[in-house]
């Protein structure tokens, strides 16, 4: 027997295209110049920022309130001030409840991610690609992986919503027996 767990509607439902009432911009060709475009082409979002000193619990509250998958931690907690760190969900699994300490206490400088690579505002949305697939990053400071993606379903909304529910779902089979 599966166990119903009532949950509030829009739980999960933080990426905006799962929103109904999305406008959807006109049908665009994949074009090769999205790729040289900067990253200030991408949706923007201020990130969350904290300061070593702030608890993991501070920072896991925020993350989870405003659905982000990491935070920046910045000498005095403030966007002015140089990056020094990035906490991201990967440590709260691996660096936190993995090793069965206790967030509420824990100070983020303790976890962090020291000097993350950072790109600048001038990189290319294709730099920022290259960047998190060579090195293996989720999260890059300046933009995140949902980001990227927001952009492309922004972009070819036709091509990327309306895949069949099944990958390879398209493709015609032979028909078996008789």
């Amino acid at each position: 027997m599966t166990q119903r767990i009532d949950r509030p509607d829009d739980e999960f439902l933080d990426d905006p295209y799962f929103e109904s009432e999305r406008a959807l911009p006109p049908n665009a060709v994949f074009d090769a110049t999205l790729l040289r475009q900067s990253v200030r082409a991408l949706p923007a979002r201020h990130p969350l920022v904290f300061a070593p000193q702030h608890t993991v619990a501070e920072a896991m509250r925020a993350m989870q309130k405003e659905h982000r998958g990491c935070v920046l931690v910045t000498e005095d907690g403030s966007p002015e001030t140089r990056v020094v760190g990035i906490f991201t969900e990967r440590d709260v699994l691996f660096r936190i409840i993995d090793r069965g300490q206790n967030p509420t206490r824990m100070p983020l400088a303790e976890v962090m991610t020291r000097e993350p690579e950072c790109l600048p505002v001038e990189a290319s949305v294709a730099w920022v690609l290259n960047k998190m697939s060579v090195g293996g990053f989720r999260h890059i400071p300046v933009v995140s992986v949902r980001d990227v993606i927001q952009l492309l379903v922004d972009r070819f909304p036709r091509e990327i919503l309306n895949l069949p529910p099944i990958w390879g779902g398209d493709v015609p089979r032979a028909r078996e027996g008789a």
